[in-house]
């Protein structure tokens, strides 16, 4: 890739989880769940991003999220089991992010509401066609995810710097 190609952030929200006596971590994914995780696989495909690196929360839900949708692409990122993603705000997701190496182009960052969602709100600060909009009618569901495009290092990460290109929700 050349130094103008823009970076990449994919924010995944992990897919429909059940609600088993276990703790909120440990909380699997529901029947609706892998069958979401494994669509929203396929349409990450779509995008035709290749992506060196995944950031994937350490939850039963957003791990189990990641398997299934990751057998969907064609190319399979190295993937990092990050603690700090776990009910992460945006501005601690934003503060793992600056942490990333400049050779990383495209991430895909797997993790929680009501951050994820706040972090695709806070980072855009433009957005193609209809994005923002469908993003924040639907409120970010399950298996949702948003693609955000930047220039600038890792380090410059900061709101209002990306443009949203793409918001995706599986139907409800």
């Amino acid at each position: 890739m050349s130094v103008a190609e823009p970076r990449r952030i994919v924010l995944f929200r992990h897919a429909k989880a059940d609600w088993p006596q276990v703790s909120d971590h440990e909380r699997p994914l529901a029947e609706r769940g892998r069958t979401d995780a494994a669509v929203a696989g396929r349409k990450l495909a779509d995008t035709g991003i290749t992506f060196d690196l995944a950031l994937c929360s350490t939850a039963t839900r957003t791990r189990e999220t990641w398997k299934l949708a990751v057998h969907e692409l064609a190319h399979r990122p190295k993937t990092v089991y990050e603690e700090r993603v776990y009910e992460a705000s945006p501005g601690e997701l934003i503060a793992v992010l600056d942490e990333l190496p400049d050779d990383v182009r495209s991430v895909i960052l797997i993790g929680h509401n009501p951050g994820v969602h706040g972090l695709a709100d806070i980072l855009a600060g433009s957005a193609e066609g209809d994005a923002r909009e469908r993003m924040n009618r639907r409120g970010f569901p399950a298996a949702g995810f948003a693609l955000l495009s930047f220039d600038g290092p890792w380090k410059g990460v900061e709101p209002g710097v990306a443009t949203l290109m793409d918001y995706w929700a599986p139907s409800e």
